[in-house]
């Protein structure tokens, strides 16, 4: 009886932080069925500008939690700390030391909006929990469809219930596959600078792994007009 209880408090807690990040989605949705304007944005980077288009129609809940960051400077001098040739940079969550960036509340996943990795989208990066993205973000340098929402990827309820055996030390194999990493928006201008920092030397630094040995630096993130 008390597993089942501890069972049961568990489902109503993630229960309510799953409805209040909806709600976020909710708050910027509640605008009206007029299509949002495209939001664009410049990444100053040691290497060189990247000029984003970001998908507020696609993408409202992710590209409003972006420009919060944006918004607030929280981008700048934090670094490109993975780095992997042939698949994707990522960045947005470290600095030079490797110490973690701050953060705020995770995210809705919106993996399932119809956006597809491909090759100059940018897309949140995020730990195994579906809505578990909340500053770091990545770019794609190919397609990477193993990244996209499938029909058969996991849904939240099963992610709960899979968490739930694990509690009880039941470990069962998946049967569905990843939830997906949410794009929301793609590359307009610079994709040859993201070219030039996918192909820098890495390394392993503490527990840091695909680390570039020289530090690409993100000096800001700010509107294009």
């Amino acid at each position: 009886m008390q597993g089942i209880m501890v069972v049961a408090r568990q489902f109503v807690k993630g229960a309510v932080k799953f409805l209040s990040r909806l709600g976020l989605l909710v708050l910027v949705c509640a605008g009206g069925a007029a299509a949002a304007d495209p939001v664009r944005v410049l990444i100053q980077t040691t290497q060189g500008d990247i000029a984003l288009e970001l998908d507020a129609n696609a993408a409202p809940a992710t590209v409003a939690n972006f420009m919060q960051y944006v918004d607030q400077s929280g981008y700048d001098n934090t670094i490109f700390h993975r780095v992997i040739e042939g698949f994707m940079i990522q960045g947005g969550g470290h600095y030079r030391d490797l110490t973690e960036s701050p953060s705020g509340p995770s995210l809705l996943n919106e993996a399932d909006n119809g956006l597809r990795n491909e090759a100059g989208t940018i897309a949140m990066a995020r730990m195994a929990e579906i809505d578990s993205a909340t500053n770091q973000f990545f770019i794609n340098v190919s397609d990477n469809t193993r990244l996209d929402h499938q029909g058969d990827s996991c849904s939240r309820e099963e992610e709960a219930a899979a968490a739930a055996r694990a509690d009880r030390g039941l470990f069962k194999p998946k049967r569905c596959k990843s939830f997906g990493y949410a794009v929301f928006g793609r590359v307009i201008d610079g994709f040859s600078v993201v070219k030039t920092i996918e192909r820098v030397a890495t390394g392993s630094q503490a527990d840091f792994f695909d680390v570039p040995k020289d530090p690409i630096t993100i000096l800001s993130i700010r509107r294009l007009p």
